[in-house]
């Protein structure tokens, strides 16, 4: 019997499918159910005043909602957002973003120049790339000044029981592992209200991180205890390069 090898390709066709499927009504789904990054996206604005940023560039821009609120709150910001999906970028021309400003492009390969962008930001959309170090490092590459993460922490997510399980899991290496067995192989979960999705920490990626920045900023923006790794659904990160920009 012939066994169907499952690619990556695979898996990002079945995630823009759902993209293309969901398009029409994909802003309504997450109104309610993203106010997370609404906090993040907050406290961001917050810290492009507070070092003097000049230039954005959002990865994963989905129909450009966090563009809108940037172009609005920013006014004289240079604002671009990538995203891969043709149709939900069609939904964030009808509602009033210039086709220069949001662009097809790919995280894991972005086609600007080293430190072209003062900043460069992403908003829930690591969990659904299959190589975030490879998004996170591109990302960084393009940053002259900061980076700005707002996405999940699996290990903060689920019950206390469950939590300590994926802590330890992660701590003696095994979670991969685990994480296999749970998604029987397929090392991603498909729902309905996100499609495709990899389980992702945002502290997964911290050590890459404070290679490069020696500054790094958490903030959870669910409530959670002080430990964040141990409780915080989910987080948002800032990493400062340098000094910044005045």
């Amino acid at each position: 019997m012939d066994t169907k090898i499952v690619t990556k390709a695979d898996e990002i066709a079945v995630q823009r499918a759902y993209y293309a499927d969901t398009a029409d009504h994909y802003d309504q789904m997450h109104l309610e159910v993203d106010k997370e990054h609404e906090l993040a996206l907050d406290f961001m604005i917050a810290m492009v005043k507070h070092f003097g940023i000049h230039s954005i560039l959002d990865v994963g821009s989905g129909t450009g909602r966090a563009l809108r609120r940037l172009k609005t709150e920013l006014p004289g910001v240079v604002i671009v957002g990538v995203e891969p999906s043709a149709e939900l970028r069609a939904v964030g021309y009808l509602n009033g973003v210039a086709e220069h400003e949001l662009i097809d492009g790919d995280a894991m390969k972005l086609a600007f120049a080293d430190n072209q962008f003062d900043l460069v930001c992403e908003f829930a959309a690591l969990h659904h790339i299959p190589s975030p170090c490879q998004a996170v490092s591109e990302m960084l590459r393009v940053a002259r000044t900061a980076i700005f993460i707002s996405d999940c922490n699996s290990f903060g997510q689920g019950s206390m029981v469950s939590r300590m399980m994926k802590q330890t899991l992660k701590s003696t290496g095994l979670w991969p592992l685990a994480d296999w067995i749970k998604t029987k192989g397929r090392g991603y979960t498909i729902t309905e209200g996100d499609g495709l999705g990899y389980s992702y920490s945002v502290f997964s990626n911290f050590r890459q991180i404070k290679r490069v920045c020696p500054s790094i900023y958490l903030l959870n923006t669910k409530s959670a205890e002080p430990n964040l790794y141990r409780t915080a659904t989910h987080v948002a990160l800032l990493g400062v390069k340098g000094a910044g920009v005045r």
